[in-house]
């Protein structure tokens, strides 16, 4: 079991990065991926203290991945910020999409992925020209067990399956509750259209390509 989508004290997360280690040690996980949120602002701020825990940890499980989550970034802004996060050490860089329950700026989503982004967060109402080219670019779409963002996961699996684009199933944990099961991550994709083989096969895929070593 792993996440790629949580959030810390460094955003708007409840737990400091060892608690949600340990919580999530608790669950079985291999692996989290601590994600928040970022801009311009802070980016640099949230990787360096992220890849000092990465660091004190090195060599425990779960493994400890370094990430940030852009979120409200202009569209035309995304791309590059997107190349400064990864320079700057991010591990996996999260783009928060356009979810039907935030007033996220039109263009995001696209931006995201024309950046090439490793995961657009919760993409709403996403048009199948946008998921084609996330499957060209081999950007991965969520599926997200947190509420109200979790209110389109049916239409992205639908696009994501019909064109045969990776998808990723994430909490979005901003407190313990939301922290997911292997049990409940695998029925928030079923619920959304996912055969028992394409749950298995989806996390092979994200295991491949996220815990290469």
């Amino acid at each position: 079991m792993f996440d790629f989508h949580c959030h810390s004290v460094f955003s708007d997360g409840e737990l400091i990065p060892a608690e949600i280690w340990r919580r999530v040690k608790v669950l079985g996980y291999t692996a989290i991926a601590i994600t928040d949120h970022a801009d311009h602002s802070n980016y640099q701020l949230i990787i360096n203290n992220l890849i000092k825990i990465r660091e004190a940890f090195s060599g425990l499980s779960p493994r400890i991945l370094v990430g940030v989550e852009l979120t409200h970034v202009p569209p035309e802004l995304i791309p590059e910020l997107i190349n400064r996060a990864r320079l700057s050490g991010a591990e996996i860089v999260v783009v928060h999409g356009e979810t039907i329950v935030e007033p996220v700026a039109e263009g995001t989503n696209r931006a995201a992925i024309i950046g090439g982004a490793d995961i657009l967060a919760h993409p709403g109402l996403i048009s199948e020209e946008e998921v084609k080219l996330a499957g060209a670019k081999g950007v991965f779409l969520e599926l997200s067990g947190r509420k109200g963002h979790s209110f389109t996961n049916g239409h992205v699996a639908k696009l994501a399956l019909k064109h045969g684009v990776p998808l990723v199933i994430n909490s979005d944990a901003h407190s313990p509750s939301d922290l997911l099961t292997q049990d409940l991550a695998f029925k928030i994709a079923t619920g959304a259209g996912l055969s028992k083989d394409e749950v298995e096969n989806l996390w092979k895929i994200v295991q491949t390509r996220f815990l290469k070593d």
